[in-house]
């Protein structure tokens, strides 16, 4: 059978693969264009994702669909969104280990099927998971990381952590969407 977002959302929406399927409301699995050039991976849902089923749409969101529109020109749904696990951890807290395990085959059919050229990956713990590193998000942001076949990853900030801490980062957020853009147009690889 040809695997499609719709049959993965599907599947997903059952998931009991780990202990957050008992507190969440809803999976969060995804949207946004599919196949799509570009892909954005943030950690988890919070409340506000878990009580409506979408990524990214309380404050961070709102400030996610602003650098999306002013840095890399387009509208959210010119994007693919998702999140390293599908459903909200407890109080916010970083996902688990196990918690990124159980939601590792979503994560990596999300993958394929989307087919980006460019991956920006928003905070730490989507920074770590994808790029597997255990080094800091600062050591690592202002560059392009390859992955495998023709794909780079772009790691920055998460808009929560932009949000608290102000302008700087908010700053150096706009920089790394606009290298993203960078590598969209030209194909290339923009370095920093």
């Amino acid at each position: 059978m040809v695997d499609t977002i719709e049959r993965l959302t599907r599947e997903a929406s059952c998931c009991v693969s780990c202990a957050l399927a008992t507190t969440r409301t809803q999976v969060v699995v995804g949207e946004g264009a599919v196949p799509c050039d570009l892909m954005i991976i943030g950690e988890g849902p919070g409340a506000r994702e878990d009580e409506l089923g979408r990524p990214f749409v309380g404050r961070s969101g709102a400030l996610l669909d602003r650098l999306i529109h002013e840095e890399l020109g387009r509208a959210r749904d010119q994007t693919y969104i998702a999140n390293v696990v599908k459903c909200r951890p407890p109080n916010n807290r970083d996902p688990l280990p196990d918690e990124m395990d159980a939601c590792a085959p979503w994560l990596e059919r999300q993958l394929a099927l989307v087919a980006p050229r460019v991956i920006l990956l928003l905070g730490r713990t989507a920074v770590g998971r994808v790029l597997r590193v255990k080094e800091s998000l600062t050591s690592l942001r202002g560059t392009v990381h390859p992955l495998a076949g023709s794909a780079v990853a772009i790691p920055t900030y998460h808009p929560a952590y932009a949000l608290r801490g102000g302008a700087a980062r908010l700053t150096e957020m706009r920089v790394d969407f606009a290298r993203a853009r960078l590598v969209l147009l030209e194909g290339g690889d923009a370095k920093a």
